[in-house]
């Protein structure tokens, strides 16, 4: 799968006050490894910028004055998000202001989803961490992704950090779906292991020593915490 780690930022907060982008960063990830590839621009937003905006990013709009406009690099831009799918954080904000942006210089194909598809990780965040601050911030506090470089938001580094969040937050999902498998059969064995006793075999027991015992608590453990745990139910 190909996936565009998409941030922007932006003149201010509402594209319903003529607010505009004036920076765009796309990291590019295929079967969730970095390909190297990446796009990124700063943009002339041909208006003034708000200080709360300004105090965030720290761009001025002196530092744009030579940039080119968003209607410049369209084509480009649409090129390199073409059919892979947008992990975006708030994605309601970065697309809205995108297809604002499209729909300013009369692009026939305005919609985003149009171009890619979308993933939106503070919805995903909120799903797995409901009532909790889920901000990009938070989730790099929570996933242990070092943030030290992010004196102020830009798109950029914004965009590499929330690829390494989006990558933590969904890392487990594959051992999560091992141990449902593991539970599965395990029932399965369960459910099949009722056969007719027999009296003539010598069975040797081997009982397990403290530190093998507490590895398999352990196991037992993370099984329990995906479901149910049928191997402890039957030593119980």
């Amino acid at each position: 799968m190909r996936q565009i780690v998409l941030d922007t930022e932006t003149t201010g907060l509402a594209t319903s006050l003529g607010h505009r982008i004036i920076e765009i960063a796309c990291i590019e990830m295929v079967s969730r490894r970095f390909t190297g590839r990446k796009y990124h621009c700063f943009l002339n937003p041909e208006r003034e910028i708000d200080e709360g905006a300004e105090a965030v990013h720290g761009i001025s709009r002196a530092d744009l004055e030579n940039q080119p406009r968003f209607s410049d690099i369209a084509d480009e831009f649409l090129e390199f998000i073409k059919d892979g799918e947008l992990v975006i954080h708030n994605a309601e904000f970065d697309v809205g202001f995108l297809e604002y942006e499209l729909k300013l210089m009369k692009y026939p194909r305005p919609e985003i989803t149009e171009h890619a598809a979308v993933l939106d990780t503070l919805r995903l965040a909120r799903n797995l961490h409901p009532g909790q601050r889920n901000s990009l911030d938070a989730l790099c506090k929570r996933y242990d992704v070092d943030a030290s470089r992010r004196n102020v938001h830009g798109a950029l580094i914004d965009a590499e950090l929330l690829a390494k969040v989006y990558l933590a937050m969904t890392g487990g999902q594959a051992a999560l779906l091992l141990d449902q498998e593991v539970l599965e059969i395990a029932k399965a064995k369960n459910e099949s292991s009722h056969r007719a006793p027999r009296s003539d075999l010598n069975l040797v027991v081997i009982k397990a020593n403290e530190e093998e015992s507490a590895a398999h608590e352990a196991f037992l453990d993370k099984m329990n915490a995906s479901g149910e745990c049928v191997w402890r139910e039957s030593n119980d």
